[in-house]
């Protein structure tokens, strides 16, 4: 599929009108990702699901978004039971995960769905007419808000995201025998293609990003060559959440690494991945404006850059033990014993029993990360005390 001609000439213009002409690769990628007229979320609204370029935890069954209420429910109860209690979605696609949440909520906990205030965060305007038409019976507890739009030290409650931190834009870096350069992207001399080139870094802040996370480009474990991914975006993102959070949670689930295993010697070229129709290949600078552009989530980074905020880390796990905490591993067995009933209702069941896998496949979902802060003095619990961390923190 050729490129988004739009969005094309938007790259275009910004790399000629640029200095040096060229331009970052997070901006780059901010711009095919989120440029509001042409970017790849803008456009592509039904890019999300099994008929578009990637599936989410949510896509597969009713089953995540209602174990993640369970959690909910429980935070709920830590706090105290506020009467008004606010739950932030941020990056709430196709307002799937909304939907099983708060139906869930309303028929099984109505209390603490009586005290619900639902806000999401979107950035497309498209999905945000996709979530609340899916959404339409739940609207009187529903607020679209910029992130930006909420006021600091304002929410008690939880902030919660899936897969949305590996969509913000990063900064590429590459280590050179004369030190650490920048990845840039800039025109080709044909003037119709893309090209890479490498300068000495945009910003010192990348350098105090990978001192943050304990990255030492001199050790001899990295060679010139080694190429990585700075998440300046990420960082900015949780400063802010921090800030709106007055008392309560943030729960991030997305696919990633500490920073030891990020940065390793056999991690040489990044992670940075592209996704058109269910296949996934590293150039992205092909499908501009039709393909998905991510990379692995740093957790060491969010967890580090929470605490000067207030932000205090529960605990980091993979999402199968998140959600055999929280009850999944009670539905497979409710699914085995339904054995001997019709044909129908067996095949049902053994669907759902495949689904509920998915979920916690080792080597897909299962092994994705979930971290868990806090702030507020009177929420440092032990990792016994909330329910979805019942489990060993990762080695």
């Amino acid at each position: 599929m050729p490129h988004n001609p739009i969005l094309y000439d938007i790259l275009r213009d910004a790399i000629c009108q640029a200095p040096h002409q060229r331009l970052t690769f997070a901006t780059f990628m901010d711009v095919v990702l989120y440029h509001p007229q042409a970017g790849y979320y803008t456009t592509q609204k039904s890019a999300i699901g099994p008929q578009g370029d990637f599936v989410t935890s949510p896509h597969l069954s009713h089953d995540f978004g209602e174990l993640l209420a369970e959690q909910f429910v429980e935070l709920w109860h830590h706090l105290g039971f506020p009467q008004s209690f606010t739950l932030v979605e941020m990056g709430a696609g196709q307002g799937v995960l909304a939907a099983d949440v708060l139906r869930y909520l309303q028929a099984y906990y109505p209390d603490c769905f009586a005290a619900l205030d639902y806000i999401i965060v979107e950035k497309s305007e498209g999905l945000r007419a996709v979530q609340q038409k899916r959404l339409a019976n739940w609207a009187g507890r529903l607020t679209w808000l910029a992130l930006e739009d909420i006021p600091d030290d304002s929410v008690i409650g939880c902030f919660f995201s899936n897969e949305l931190v590996d969509a913000l834009p990063v900064h590429q870096v590459v280590l050179t025998e004369t030190g650490l350069q920048e990845v840039y992207v800039t025109l080709a001399k044909d003037g119709a293609t893309f090209q890479e080139v490498t300068a000495p870094l945009s910003t010192p802040d990348l350098l105090d990003y990978f001192d943050m996370v304990g990255v030492n480009f001199c050790d001899p474990q990295y060679e010139a060559g080694y190429r990585t991914e700075a998440h300046l975006a990420a960082l900015d993102w949780m400063q802010a959440v921090a800030w709106k959070l007055q008392q309560g949670y943030v729960i991030t689930v997305d696919y990633g690494y500490p920073a030891n295993r990020y940065y390793s010697r056999s991690r040489s070229q990044g992670t940075l991945q592209c996704y058109y129709q269910h296949a996934h290949h590293n150039d992205p600078y092909s499908y501009l404006g039709h393909q998905d552009i991510t990379a692995h989530v740093n957790f060491t980074a969010l967890e580090r850059q929470g605490e000067p905020w207030g932000l205090t880390t529960l605990g980091v796990t993979q999402q199968a033990m998140f959600l055999m905490a929280l009850g999944l591993g009670d539905r497979l067995s409710a699914l085995a014993d339904l054995q001997g009933t019709d044909s129908k209702t067996l095949h049902e069941a053994i669907q759902r029993r495949e689904q509920l896998h998915q979920l916690i496949n080792p080597m897909g979902l299962g092994n994705f990360l979930v971290l868990v802060q806090s702030k507020d003095p009177n929420l440092l619990l032990s990792s016994q005390s909330i329910q979805g961390l019942t489990i060993p923190p990762l080695p």
